[in-house]
């Protein structure tokens, strides 16, 4: 495994600085702090907060989508059941092995709508995923896949913030993947209509 350039090691350490404590603990110096560099790296790569954020945002992106194309290339013919279960894979690593990085996401999200000089970079990262949904959902036929991949993303979005931080966080047992296969496929149904 190769070791990470400067800009990704500061974002990677930044997410997960931010999914530990928070945007409050995110500072210039307790990024190099925490990655291990020299006093002052960090605010060498990104002179103010809203650049680190930014960097944030752009680095969570990569990442989620690296995830999705983890599973291979979306089904080649109309296969919703396959469609389904990529889905399940998906929402199952991002609330087990990927559930830091997730709580991040989210922090940093509301961040970006209380201050609106981060808003564009959280809009060009947000367009990846319904991209990469658009596609798929039109192999799938839908009509209008561009409005039936923002319902699937906003299911997908409202599924993952209700087990990491919403009401089920606390109550719900782990996730399952067989549940989150149903759940995806009726999603998938659902969006197709």
């Amino acid at each position: 495994m190769s070791t990470p350039d400067r800009r990704t090691l500061i974002a990677d350490t930044a997410i997960d600085l931010v999914a530990a404590a928070g945007l409050r603990g995110l500072t210039h110096r307790a990024v190099d702090a925490a990655a291990g560099l020299p006093a002052g790296s960090t605010s060498y790569y990104f002179r103010t907060r809203t650049a680190l954020i930014g960097a944030c945002y752009q680095r969570l992106a990569e990442l989620d989508l690296g995830d999705v194309d983890a599973d291979g290339p979306p089904p080649a013919e109309a296969d919703r059941g396959a469609a389904a279960a990529t889905l399940a894979a998906l929402l199952y690593r991002w609330l087990t092995t990927g559930r830091a990085r997730q709580l991040a996401r989210f922090e940093l999200s509301l961040e970006a709508a209380r201050t609106p000089e981060l808003a564009p970079e959280l809009h060009r990262a947000g367009l990846g995923a319904r991209a990469r949904a658009t596609a798929i959902l039109a192999g799938l036929g839908a009509e209008r896949p561009e409005e039936a991949a923002e319902l699937l993303v906003g299911w997908t979005e409202g599924i993952l913030y209700d087990r990491l931080a919403g009401a089920l966080a606390r109550s719900r047992p782990a996730p399952n993947l067989a549940e989150l296969t149903s759940v995806a496929r009726r999603m998938v149904d659902a969006a197709l209509l």
